[in-house]
């Protein structure tokens, strides 16, 4: 049964280490994903009104709206959930991790393909926004509030506005890796590209600072009497 496997799923993933009774009762993108199951079937019966019901009542007492049409894969896990908006033409793979705030929208409104396509294994940090028809390869990782508008390779991880992998030559702190779980942010190199920006201009003027002071130095060295 379904809901022993995503049930299955949030208690390897969730680091809370709910209880089965837990899993099954409170928490959200499980009882999101289930229902959606049945909108979508009612969707490929032409069956949109009630499909759209069943979805409507869902975002009402789980905070997670996906568009019946929306295709999802197997052991979906919707982590807190609150806010999650999944677009009609989404197409989420197995084994995706979702967190809370995070669109999977358009940036057209013809109709046709306009949602992204969800690779498996992908994890998407809170509030990240994958917009447009674009595909996020299997075991990428997109950071917290990233904006992602264009393709992201299998294996590639993203941050920033608009969302692009980190720098390697930027030196960064040393922070403990976790293989499950990502986390909010994703831990993966730097989350803040407008610090990320201030942090370099900081160190340039560190730079700039002490070759003036050198300078300033040398030259009182050659010429004593000013």
């Amino acid at each position: 049964m379904e809901i022993i496997e995503l049930a299955r799923t949030i208690r390897a993933r969730d680091p809370a280490q709910p209880t089965w009774l837990e899993t099954i009762t409170s928490y959200a993108g499980l009882h999101a994903v289930l229902m959606h199951r049945l909108a979508h079937l009612l969707y490929r019966m032409g069956l949109k009104a009630a499909a759209r019901m069943v979805s409507h009542f869902s975002r009402f007492i789980t905070g997670i709206e996906i568009h019946p049409g929306a295709k999802i894969g197997r052991r979906l896990f919707i982590d807190h959930g609150m806010g999650v908006v999944v677009g009609e033409t989404a197409e989420i793979g197995d084994d995706v991790l979702i967190y809370h705030g995070v669109t999977l929208g358009g940036l057209s409104s013809r109709s046709g393909k306009r949602h992204p396509t969800i690779g498996d294994g992908v994890a998407i940090g809170a509030g990240a926004q994958v917009l447009g028809p674009i595909l996020v390869g299997a075991g990428a990782r997109v950071g917290a509030n990233a904006v992602v508008v264009a393709e992201v390779p299998a294996g590639e991880t993203v941050v920033g506005i608009p969302a692009r992998p980190p720098q390697e030559h930027r030196v960064l702190p040393a922070r403990p890796t976790q293989a499950e779980s990502p986390g909010y942010g994703l831990g993966f190199g730097p989350c803040d590209p407008v610090g990320e920006e201030l942090a370099i201009l900081r160190a340039e003027m560190a730079t700039l600072r002490a070759e003036l002071a050198e300078l300033r130095r040398r030259s009182m060295a050659e010429n004593p009497t000013g």
